[in-house]
């Protein structure tokens, strides 16, 4: 795996000679924010050596290099997901090259469902914590010593700093945040009403099918760590309507603008961070 890292990491310095601070990943619908990236390179994931190229509508499975207000940024546009028969050896393997490249702070993007009855769609959510239902995790298995400790810790797996600079970049650009708890299933179904229900008795403010591999992996590799999360339905039985994924798209191009002006301000927040 050290190994593959490596490599795949050089292959990505010889198209681009760059050391990013902020790493970024771009969910469902929300890929469009690469426009707002200065001087891309851009490089598909099935150039890159070890990586896997997406399957999902939504994620279009590119790495951008590039610049936001000067800072320099890895952006993934698209993300794998174990619902498609992925071991989470290679859902988490893009994470651990952007640290690799050297990011420090990583924000993770995703759209979900709304399981708090206090959400509509088009809310942006802080991630403030997980909780885990996909029965995986990216670190079973043999420890690599290199990467992180076996026993990572994961009392502030998002880090309450970065959590202090989205809400602020929000209030700065107008964009009202809510903040919450991301609970990860494994898909590809919908929930069902009761599993909606369970969730909620939880603890668990919004449903999805992602991200907490992604920020296991990156605290076990001791970077920053933020989220957001952009409701894009009210999960299932809290309306008579049906789910489908057309929603999930449709939701994310209604507040792209405000959850561009948020990231981008965010960005030049962190890229002032010691």
């Amino acid at each position: 795996m050290y190994e593959k890292l490596g490599k795949a990491a050089e292959f990505i310095q010889s198209l681009r000679r760059t050391i990013p601070k902020v790493g970024m990943v771009l969910g469902s619908g929300l890929g469009i924010y690469i426009d707002q990236i200065e001087e891309k390179t851009e490089i598909p994931y099935d150039e890159i050596p070890y990586f896997t190229q997406t399957s999902v509508e939504g994620h279009k499975g590119r790495l951008i290099l590039g610049k936001i207000s000067g800072v320099e940024v890895a952006v993934l546009q698209g993300r794998l997901h174990a619902y498609e028969g992925l071991p989470m050896e290679q859902i988490v393997f893009p994470i651990r090259v952007l640290a690799t490249l050297g990011i420090e702070a990583l924000i993770l993007t995703n759209a979900a469902g709304g399981v708090n009855q206090a959400y509509a769609p088009g809310d942006l959510v802080v991630i403030e914590d997980h909780i885990n239902l996909m029965a995986k995790n990216p670190l079973i298995g043999p420890n690599i010593a290199e990467l992180g400790p076996r026993f990572p810790d994961m009392t502030r797996a998002y880090s309450p700093q970065l959590n202090k600079i989205l809400l602020e970049s929000g209030d700065e650009v107008g964009v009202k945040l809510k903040k919450g708890v991301y609970c990860s299933v494994l898909g590809p179904t919908y929930e069902t009403p009761a599993e909606v229900r369970m969730i909620r008795i939880l603890g668990g403010d919004m449903v999805g099918m992602s991200t907490v591999p992604e920020a296991i992996a990156a605290n076990h590799l001791g970077l920053k760590v933020c989220g957001i999360s952009c409701i894009t339905n009210l999960a299932a039985g809290m309306t008579n309507h049906k789910l489908d994924h057309s929603d999930v798209t449709n939701e994310a191009k209604k507040v792209i603008d405000g959850f561009s002006a948020l990231l981008t301000r965010a960005i030049e927040k962190i890229g002032d961070l010691e």
